[in-house]
């Protein structure tokens, strides 16, 4: 393996004069493919055909139970646009730490609006179990 002082440099040996382009990106706001892979991830931690992180139960579903596919997705879709309305409303300069405390509590806001999805969803069941009972 070369040593580092002879990998080449971006642009070094192509015979251009030109300067390397600068390098840049930006954390805040996340791409639409990465929000469609957050409603992804949202819709297989909710539902029963997710799988959850290992294959098995998600500890959501242990606990609240698993949502339909479909009522998953619209679940899903709803959380992560709140969450990222209520993080874009915060957002307030281009600088790296503003979009990292934005994407930050873009993350918190999704957990929140999650578990107060599946908290309303279980204490409504339980409701309408109650009213069968009675």
């Amino acid at each position: 393996m070369a040593a580092a002082d002879e990998l080449p440099r971006f642009g070094a040996g192509s015979g251009s004069t030109s300067p390397s382009p600068p390098f840049s990106f930006t954390i805040w706001p996340p791409t639409r493919r990465t929000r469609d892979a957050v409603v992804r991830r949202l819709v297989a931690v909710l539902s029963a055909e997710g799988g959850g992180v290992d294959g098995g139960t998600t500890a959501l579903r242990k606990r609240y139970g698993a949502v339909p596919a479909a009522d998953a997705e619209h679940a899903a879709r709803a959380v992560e646009a709140e969450a990222f309305d209520a993080a874009s409303s915060r957002y307030s300069s281009s600088s790296v730490e503003d979009s990292i405390e934005t994407l930050q509590l873009y993350s918190r806001e999704v957990s929140s609006r999650l578990l107060d999805f599946v908290r309303s969803r279980s204490s409504s069941a339980a409701a309408a179990a109650a009213g069968e009972i009675a």
